[in-house]
């Protein structure tokens, strides 16, 4: 199996020994306590869970503008995403040098995590403007990630963690939300020597079914991993129970038997686009994957990348070495009218837009709200019929 980013084995930061993480949390009672936004809860998450590995903890500033500029950290780890705990004020933690991490995203604001604090330092305006140029691209707070981001706070509280608890995420999703260490136990549960990863943040329609297939196919690989984003998303995307329930519902009848597993992990949507397909790649080189595929607009939002930029970064900004794991290129794929079957839109030059079929998210939307099931082409009718429940409920 493919070796975990930057080290031999897995670092993953959660506190497996029970007595122990129970002597941390009555520890905690005593330290001063520092409450996380949602996008610091999540970076611990992942840090517990191993997809950070081998990262220590939050990044300080050094390593945050290194990576935002270089993509590696000051000590030349290879990393594309600055992993921040930002606030907007740090003053209850005073000269403490261990402090608790409360999770906001859980009622009563439980401990998720216990901090060794090695510094407390303040970005600047040009600084802050850096990273977020260099990591989204833009600087328009329009853009879901700036907002995020900039309203974090310009105050980096940076040290090693030990995690407590995955937050919300094993309750919520007991049976689809797994750690790295999990996924990589699974496929060698399965037997698998190379596994293709599919990321996904929405529901798979019949093209995404079907590219999953054709990658799998194409690299001769052993088995697929659909790894769904679980966490906070930007208003108007598909929540994760029922994404989930619609790409189950899609795997159980179409694929053939022990070739997917389905999981997800516990993280906030950067939309980031180039650097966070890089990110991706890192996550699942950490649980085990060969190769990951990257597609059109991966991790975009609007208009703000190219439709390919995500594909590119990797051929002409990521080092060579720098990552084990391998990019499958795909581009668009949709259902050829003239082929009866779902085809990568390159691979068919000779098609006109009208050749195929292609519904844009408004229309979806409103099909599905005025209880119309999409066309058979275009999404499977159990997977439709899941989706047209969520939306009719919601209206």
């Amino acid at each position: 199996m493919i070796k975990p980013h930057g080290t031999g084995e897995l670092r993953p930061l959660f506190v497996r020994d029970e007595g122990k993480r129970q002597t941390l949390l009555e520890e905690a009672e005593t330290l001063p306590q520092l409450l996380l936004n949602s996008a610091a809860a999540a970076n611990a998450v992942m840090l517990g869970a191993g997809y950070f590995s081998p990262l220590p903890g939050y990044m300080n500033a050094a390593d945050a503008l290194s990576v935002a500029q270089e993509m590696h950290t000051a000590d030349g780890l290879f990393w594309p995403v600055p992993c921040l705990n930002m606030c907007a004020d740090s003053s209850v933690t005073g000269r403490a040098e261990r402090i608790a991490l409360l999770d906001p995203n859980v009622a009563g604001r439980p401990v998720i995590a216990i901090q060794d604090v090695t510094s407390i330092e303040t970005l600047s305006d040009d600084q802050m403007t850096l990273i977020t140029e260099k990591v989204f691209g833009t600087t328009d707070r329009n853009h879901p990630g700036v907002a995020t981001f900039t309203e974090a706070g310009s105050r980096l509280v940076a040290g090693p963690i030990r995690v407590l608890n995955y937050s919300y995420f094993e309750q919520d999703f007991p049976a689809t939300f797994r750690t790295a260490m999990q996924i990589r136990a699974g496929i060698a549960d399965n037997g698998w020597e190379s596994v293709v990863a599919f990321q996904t943040r929405n529901p798979m329609h019949r093209a995404h079914e079907e590219l999953c297939k054709m990658a799998r196919e194409a690299l001769g690989a052993d088995g697929v991993l659909i790894h769904m984003l679980l966490g906070k998303l930007k208003p108007g995307d598909i929540p994760a129970d029922v994404r989930d329930a619609a790409i189950r519902k899609m795997v159980e009848l179409y694929f053939p038997e022990n070739t997917v597993m389905v999981t997800g992990y516990g993280f906030d949507m950067l939309y980031a686009g180039p650097r966070e397909a890089v990110l991706h790649a890192v996550f699942r080189q950490n649980a085990g994957c060969s190769h990951l595929i990257v597609g059109r607009d991966h991790a975009g939002v609007g208009s703000y990348y190219g439709p390919f930029d995500a594909q590119a970064i990797f051929r002409e900004q990521v080092p060579e070495g720098a990552l084990e794991i391998k990019i499958f290129e795909a581009d668009h794929t949709a259902y050829s009218k003239k082929l009866n079957r779902v085809v990568m839109m390159r691979d068919a030059p000779d098609h006109d837009m009208e050749d195929f079929v292609l519904l844009s998210g408004t229309k979806v939307r409103e099909m599905l709200a005025a209880g119309q099931l999409l066309p058979e082409e275009f999404a499977r009718p159990e997977v439709a019929r899941i989706l047209m429940e969520h939306y009719q409920d919601a209206n």
